[in-house]
């Protein structure tokens, strides 16, 4: 792990996103409506995102424990393509960023999302994970 004790702490944020296609409207009319089997997909994948932020360090080897100070996840439904769009914003004051925080959350979010629509769409794709935004340290 890369040694960062002399680092100074400082007040960081990172945004990341991502998307999940679906192959065709059946999904998102579940979604909208609650209607899913499963139950509620966007507030079971928003818990899910933000359970995952915290335990990053836990998922990713040489990943820092960081003191997550704000957890921000939030789905975009655009019907037009047949997408959800998932941002995770991640901040904290430490010694260093959390971009890879950040795009845990929407990769778990997604895949929850994925997980809970799997029945009635056995062709989804999850794609563009990236951080989009980061502030402090040396940004």
């Amino acid at each position: 792990m890369v040694d960062i004790s002399e680092k100074s702490s400082t007040h960081r944020i990172a945004k990341a996103t991502g998307k999940i296609t679906f192959s065709n409207d059946l999904s998102i009319s579940q979604i909208k409506s609650n209607n899913n089997k499963k139950g509620d997909v966007l507030s079971t994948s928003r818990i899910a995102s933000i359970m995952s932020v915290k335990n990053t360090s836990s998922i990713i080897p040489l990943c820092h424990p960081i003191n997550i100070t704000k957890i921000s996840t939030n789905f975009q439904i655009i019907e037009s393509k047949n997408e959800i769009q998932c941002d995770c914003i991640v901040e904290c004051f430490g010694k260093t960023g959390v971009e890879m925080e950040a795009m845990v959350g929407v990769s778990c979010g997604l895949l929850t999302l994925y997980d809970m629509c799997k029945a009635v769409d056995k062709n989804m794709i999850i794609s563009d994970v990236k951080v989009v935004e980061k502030k402090g340290g040396k940004s």
